[in-house]
């Protein structure tokens, strides 16, 4: 939008203790909310959804007062938090509820909860009510648009808008420039795994599936990068349990910019989803950085990623097999022409939904949304 030449406010939270409550970044107003996001249970989760939609009410309502917005994009979760935007709304603004993850599948599988639950049943009823409230919807990929059009979503109100890398950080890497490991015996092979880690995204099975991979390819590595959280530790205790101390190392929460580096020195990334409601439905943005510096990967055979990828762009394994994911580590590791193949043919697939193209649709999506108001 401010590319567009559009005067952006970001309200977020504060994500580190030395941060600004106000900056412009990039051109763009940055305004954070004294609150921190802390993961835990259920009661937290609603004590910190709370606070902050009541601090994004105020704080929108007040800056509206002031400078009239015409348009406020709310991205989920929770999905409730677009009724912080309630009063630009009656006022005359337009309201994009981004719904990026749909909160009764992600809580299903965080929480173990019941479908029929009373609180699944009522995070239902409040996504019906947040869509109703919003003029425009935007989801990240088929599965979900489907999902939220079986729970009363009007399919007009519904755009698909995929979770592409920025390009101008990921850019498309031509195969012709990408080298490979493979063919040099002693170098170490590096399988890489970046993101949340968090137990539902399974990297316990890509630690358990390694102590195979190692007794077959001695110089195999597997290198994680992200946050650090309590399930991480439960995964390093695991690493040492099985010996594996040498061959997985754990290097901490990176930059994208520090990403497509390590992106680049890897030999094969991989998405070792267990799964799950959600996961099932899921269609990882990991799979389109991985493919845009033309490198192949290994994901759970799912529905969300199937609408995408057969397994002739990136390997597929079954869910929580960790038999299965290990066979496959060891046939990529192993076999450069079939691993540059994959690649080839899923780069296809990425530059068909690469964020140029993603964010045409977006645009013309929000040019007819404001064009009702003149804007």
């Amino acid at each position: 939008m401010a590319q567009e030449g559009a005067e952006v406010d970001v309200i977020s939270l504060e994500q580190n203790p030395g941060d600004l409550r106000r900056e412009t970044c990039n051109g763009i107003n940055v305004f954070r909310v004294p609150l921190r996001h802390w993961r835990g249970g259920k009661l937290s989760y609603m004590f910190q959804y709370g606070s902050f939609i009541l601090a994004c009410f105020f704080t929108i309502t007040f800056r509206h007062l002031r400078r009239r917005y015409d348009l406020v994009h709310v991205h989920n979760m929770p999905d409730v938090l677009v009724f912080s935007a309630i009063v630009p709304r009656l006022l005359g603004a337009k309201v994009i509820l981004d719904l990026h993850d749909p909160m009764p599948e992600l809580m299903m599988s965080i929480y173990g909860l019941r479908e029929d639950s009373v609180g699944v049943r009522l995070m239902k009823v409040l996504e019906r009510w947040s869509i109703r409230c919003a003029h425009l919807v935007l989801t990240p990929n088929i599965a979900f648009q489907k999902l939220f059009i079986a729970r009363g979503c009007p399919p007009q109100k519904l755009r698909v808008i995929m979770n592409s890398p920025d390009e101008g950080i990921f850019p498309c890497r031509d195969l012709a420039t990408v080298g490979t490991q493979n063919g040099h015996p002693g170098r170490p092979l590096t399988v890489m795994y970046h993101g949340a880690i968090v137990e539902r995204h399974g990297l316990d099975i890509a630690v358990a599936a390694f102590k195979s991979v190692i007794a077959d390819i001695p110089n195999a590595e597997l290198h994680i990068f992200g946050r650090r959280t309590p399930f991480l530790d439960q995964v390093l205790e695991q690493v040492k349990k099985l010996g594996l101390d040498h061959a997985v190392k754990y290097h901490g929460p990176k930059s994208l910019e520090q990403i497509v580096k390590a992106i680049d020195a890897c030999d094969l990334g991989v998405i070792p989803n267990r799964g799950s409601v959600f996961t099932e439905i899921n269609m990882p943005t990991r799979i389109f950085e991985y493919l845009a510096r033309g490198k192949a990967v290994i994901a759970p055979r799912t529905s969300g990623i199937q609408d995408y990828f057969s397994g002739e762009e990136i390997a597929f394994f079954q869910p929580g097999d960790e038999p299965d994911l290990a066979e496959k580590i060891k046939t990529l590791l192993k076999d450069a022409a079939r691993t540059r193949e994959l690649v080839c043919r899923g780069q296809a697939v990425y530059r068909a939904h690469r964020w140029s193209e993603e964010r045409k649709s977006f645009l013309q999506g929000t040019s007819a949304l404001l064009a009702r108001n003149g804007a």
